[in-house]
């Protein structure tokens, strides 16, 4: 089976990229299992939502080559992986900017007759924030009841995309760096597992 894992980091030598190597390094371990890491910096995606996007969404245009590569390399996956820094609460912008793009009416969902039809259920996704303040401060101002509204319930679910994962890494987490790393091959390892048990 083929993950795709989709950060979205400037710096490559960042926790980020880190924690998403030792993700692909658990998918790859056992020899039956492949991995492509889309870094949408440095390939440089564009996550502007141009007009060119307004009028696909309105149905008057066709997606542009960028877009169409992004959905094609979903469509090989089967699991998604988004590994990504919290910045203000959210993903980062480029992120953001790939799911406005990329997961476009016709797509990811389809309206009709006033009903919304998921087509994505068959794409299990994982999800792995990576924040620097302490649990207590996510728990105090109620991060995870707004992660799994906003990304969990707002994007995947409109789409019909199973979260199977979603963990938040904290750098004050005991053995940070390296338990976050450790977490992150144990996630790849189990990854199809975690499918197989999901499509029963």
């Amino acid at each position: 089976m083929h993950a795709l894992i989709v950060t979205a980091h400037p710096d490559r030598d960042a926790h980020t990229h880190r924690v998403a190597e030792q993700l692909a390094r658990g998918i790859i371990a056992s020899g039956q299992h492949s991995v492509e890491q889309a870094d949408l910096a440095a390939e440089g995606f564009d996550p502007r939502f141009t007009l060119h996007d307004v009028r696909q969404f309105k149905g008057q245009a066709a997606s542009p080559p960028d877009v169409l590569a992004e959905q094609q390399r979903v469509d090989r996956a089967d699991a998604l992986v988004l590994v990504y820094p919290i910045y203000w609460w959210s993903f980062p912008a480029q992120l953001k900017g790939w799911i406005d793009r990329v997961f476009t009416q016709g797509w990811a969902y389809q309206e009709q007759e006033g009903r919304i039809v998921k087509r994505l259920g068959h794409l299990p996704v994982h999800l792995l924030a990576l924040g620097a303040a302490d649990t207590r401060t996510y728990l105090r101002h109620g991060y995870f009841a707004s992660m799994r509204n906003e990304i969990e319930h707002g994007i995947f679910d409109y789409c019909g995309a199973p979260v199977v994962t979603s963990e938040l890494l904290l750098t004050g987490d005991e053995g940070y760096p390296e338990s976050h790393y450790q977490q992150a091959r144990q996630l790849g390892q189990r990854l199809f597992v975690d499918r197989r048990s999901h499509d029963q």
